[in-house]
This record gives structure tokens, sequence and C-alpha cells, in this order.
């Protein structure tokens, strides 16, 4: 039965509702869960939107040396994000904006964001943000591999090169199968990275030698570090919402689909927050060939389709 003008109106709504407001509630359900792990009461679950609060009232800090382009990285990050939130489907319903090929252009737009925040560390002509923007690129070109074999492999299985259609049916044969093992594998890998967490980055740390994410934005304060903040919560949703798609039962209803998407996200916050609290940072020798890893798991999986 095809979906009421008023019913699609709501379902869009509701998605970039979700876009704009839920994404700073995943770190702060991530940072309690490492509390309570730890032993400790923690902030909040909502510290992250008084942060935001707190830091939209301040002015910023520029230095001297610094242009136009050091405010690139913070309004990309968040530009690039909503974009990429009306890419993937929320829930059980299609997303916003969807065409066949959109795939690619999700992909890169992540790309885009971060060749915008790796030029914003470089205008300050810091050696030390230029040691983080070394590190940055050197490991998305690890990770970008992944994401992309995995997409080859739902696209085999699905026929389609939308997302909207690879994570809402992935198929007879790869609904709870190997390939969906390997590439769900090999995206939880790549999700850990995009988003600076253990056990590739450590987005609270402060140790100059281990930084890699938090060192390029080191010299953004007031309103364009909230971007910052926001942006990064944002990618921590989209991204979640990738992985978590493929996955989810579908067809409950509309109510009972947005519950299990929400409840999806919440899992997979909490199961980070559990695997940040027991285990440790890898080395940064290491961090390659955990990477490696998730594009020989997304490998495996095209390989699989193939057969």
């Amino acid at each position: 039965m095809p979906e009421s003008p008023f019913a699609h109106t709501l379902q869009v709504l509701l998605h970039v509702l979700t876009a704009l407001l839920l994404p700073p509630l995943l770190p702060g359900l991530i940072n309690k869960v490492k509390a309570l792990m730890a032993g400790r009461s923690g902030p909040p679950v909502l510290q992250l939107y008084y942060d935001l609060a707190k830091l939209s009232r301040k002015q910023a800090v520029f230095s001297r040396t610094t242009t136009w382009i050091f405010l690139a990285g913070p309004v990309g990050a968040v530009s690039v994000g909503l974009v990429a939130a009306m890419l993937v489907p929320f829930g059980h319903a299609h997303a916003p904006l969807q065409f066949q090929g959109d795939v690619i252009l999700f992909a890169y737009l992540f790309g885009l964001a971060r060749f915008l925040t790796v030029l914003s560390a470089l205008d300050t002509g810091s050696s030390f943000e230029g040691m983080g923007a070394a590190r940055e690129v050197t490991f998305a070109a690890l990770a970008e591999p992944a994401l992309f074999l995995g997409f080859a492999a739902l696209a085999k299985s699905t026929g389609s090169l939308s997302l909207s259609t690879m994570l809402a049916h992935t198929g007879p044969l790869f609904k709870f199968s190997g390939p969906l093992v390997l590439v769900l594998a090999g995206w939880a890998i790549v999700y850990m990275a995009e988003n600076s967490r253990i056990p590739v980055d450590d987005p609270n740390t402060h140790l100059e030698l281990t930084m890699i994410h938090e060192v390029m934005v080191l010299d953004h304060s007031g309103r364009p570090f909230a971007l910052v903040l926001y942006g990064a919560s944002l990618k921590l949703l989209v991204l979640g919402a990738l992985l978590v798609g493929p996955i989810l039962p579908r067809n409950l209803g509309p109510l009972r689909d947005w519950l299990v998407f929400y409840l999806g996200l919440g899992i997979l916050a909490v199961a980070v927050g559990v695997a940040e609290s027991v285990m440790a940072r890898f080395r940064m020798t290491k961090v390659p060939q955990f990477l490696v890893a998730g594009v020989l798991a997304t490998a495996f999986a095209f390989l699989l389709m193939l057969v």
C-alpha cells in the first residue's frame, strides 16, 4: 500500500529532527557507560547539550596566522554531516534524499569534511596540528577501502547503488549470513576509526605523541569549537545508522520501526562504551594493522558474493 503524502511528510520531518537533535545524546551515553564501568557516576547523559549551549554564547579567539580557511573545518563538518544524514535511512522509511549512486556521494561527503578539517589544521601553521593532519589522512586511506568494499558487497546483494535500498533490504542470500557479518565487522572498525574512538584514538587524550583527530582542533574555541563537537556527534549518528541499518527488523509499523532504530543506536552507544572500558588504545604502529583487518573483512564479504 503506497504511503500517503501526510505520512511521508511526517517521516521526513521526524528524520530531520532526529538528525538535528539526537547526535549530542550518543557521546553522552558512551561517556556514561564508561563512567559506570569504572565505578563512577560520570557526567550527565545530556552533558554535551549543556556544553554546546555554553560554547554558543562564547566568542572565538583566532590566531593572527589563520585565514578564513580556519573556519572551513567546523562549518564543513556540520554541513557535510547534515547532507549525509539526509542520504541514510533512519527507521523503516527511505531517506529524504535518494537516487541511484547516492552511496558514492555519501562516502565522498565525509572525505570532503576530512579535507576541510585538515586544511583548517594546516592553516594555523602549527607543526603539532600538521602532525595530526598527516596521521588523519594516512589512516583514512586505510579506512575508506573497507567502507567501499562493504558498499560493493551490499550493492551486489541488492542490485542497487542507493543507500535506502541497500540498507533496508540486503537480499535473501545476504541477510544474517557470513558476508553480512564480515561487512559489519569491517564497518565496526571503520566506525571506531572515523569517530576517533578507542582503540584507534582517544577523544579525551591530551598526550601529544598519541593524538590524531583532537590535535587538529586544539586552536578552535567558542562557537567554532561548538560546531566541531556537534559535527563529531553528528558523524557518530550517521555512521551508526549505517552500521545498524542492515540488521534492524523491518515492517513492524512506522512507530515501532522508529523505536527499534533508536534502540539500535542506543545499544551501539552502550557497546562502544563497554569496548572502550575493557580495551586499551593501540600503539600507533598497530593502528594500520587494525584498519587493514577491516579492509580484509569487507573484501572477503565481497568475494563471497561473487562466488
